[in-house]
């Protein structure tokens, strides 16, 4: 099958390059312990031997920064950077990485007298300093809440668009032009949508497709599949990530399962969203990485699929979140979330704290408010 793809300008990543010329990139991102170095180092080269282009870790404070430099001696993979609500983390880790992602939705969360156009400027020239390539990674439930507020609730496209927008007018006007961006929501259609926006205003922007919280396999991959061969049959996208709650050993799983939608798209196998199948019911779950503060989300998101089956029918969305950064903010759209803590499960009604519970006693507690739910709308 032949693609024409948008013709977006070449960005440098370590050892490869994306954008129009070259091949579509598959990435992953680690779920050990950053600090946990021989663990992540094993995963690290365990994706980069499945394929990975580019492999990305988490940092969240100074000891995982000093960890990334000794990962770094480790391996000869490509690494990518997760700075989530610290950016000023970026000096720390940049001289050991090949590429920055930061959220523009999570900037405000320090210094917040601060304008979030001179932080832009920090990570700029932090990434120029360290010839990194930078990634503005912006997520449905996640938008920076000033850019948010200029819409309706029911709107999510149009607050992930603006904000897109404006960083990257920041970085043109800064001179760096060594970045790529990212849309993202749990729900594929979003993605087409938001993706195929944001391509048509700026073509010359590489695009890094990925649904967020996709969830477990198979549905987890159905999903993204749907997104990605409707976006790349389309020439949009230059770089991709699928991303799957999964435990630690089967993380090259993300790898495979992309590798294997571009073989396909590659081929003509496209097919229309009807001919996937997927139940009414939602289930969304973060990808396993680093931030998981108890392994037992990984087993509890594969309970809640289970348990959830007899109300395949029904038109309801539960997200399963694995910790503080991605719970509290990204379970508001679901029906009914759960974020999992270190010790506790907390239950949600959309934005509403329904209450936190011990993970042996969260499922009959989520059977009973979704029992509720179905009778309610009955």
């Amino acid at each position: 099958m032949q693609i024409t793809r948008n013709p977006t300008r070449s960005v440098r990543i370590g050892s490869i390059a994306i954008g129009a010329e070259h091949p579509v990139t598959v990435q992953s991102m680690t779920a050990t312990h950053t600090q946990n170095i021989d663990a992540t180092v094993e995963q690290v080269n365990a994706l980069h031997a499945a394929g990975a282009d580019v492999v990305r870790v988490a940092v969240d404070n100074t000891k995982d920064a000093a960890a990334l430099a000794e990962i770094r001696q480790q391996t000869k993979a490509n690494l990518s950077v997760d700075l989530q609500e610290n950016y000023r983390l970026a000096e720390l880790v940049a001289p050991h990485v090949d590429k920055i992602r930061y959220n523009p939705g999570h900037l405000y969360h320090h210094e917040r007298e601060k304008p979030w156009q001179e932080k832009v400027r920090y990570l700029a020239q932090v990434a120029a300093d360290n010839d990194c390539a930078m990634r503005v990674g912006v997520n449905c439930g996640s938008v920076d809440p000033a850019v948010k507020d200029r819409y309706a609730h029911d709107d999510s496209i149009s607050p992930m668009l603006d904000s897109a927008w404006e960083h990257c007018r920041a970085l043109d006007e800064l001179g760096f032009t060594r970045y790529c961006v990212s849309l993202k929501d749990s729900d594929p259609q979003k993605v087409i949508e938001v993706n195929k926006r944001f391509a048509a205003a700026r073509p010359d922007v590489p695009l890094h497709l990925g649904v967020t919280e996709a969830g477990l396999p198979p549905d987890g991959i159905i999903k993204t599949r749907i997104a990605f061969e409707q976006l790349l049959s389309r020439g949009i996208g230059d770089t991709i990530r699928v991303s799957l709650t999964v435990s630690n050993p089967r993380k090259p799983e993300e790898i495979e399962a992309g590798r294997r939608i571009l073989a396909d798209i590659a081929a003509g196998r496209v097919r229309s969203v009807v001919d996937f199948g997927l139940n009414t019911l939602n289930i969304i779950s973060c990808p396993s990485c680093s931030r998981v503060e108890n392994e037992a989300f990984i087993d509890l998101a594969e309970q809640v699929k289970e348990m959830t089956r007899y109300a395949s029918a029904h038109a309801i969305t539960i997200a399963v979140m694995g910790c503080r950064v991605n719970g509290p903010g990204e379970t508001d759209d679901a029906d009914l979330g759960l974020w999992c803590g270190p010790t506790v499960v907390n239950l949600k009604r959309r934005s509403e704290t329904v209450g936190q519970f011990p993970y042996d006693a969260i499922l009959p507690r989520l059977k009973a408010e979704l029992d509720a739910l179905i009778a309610a709308r009955a």
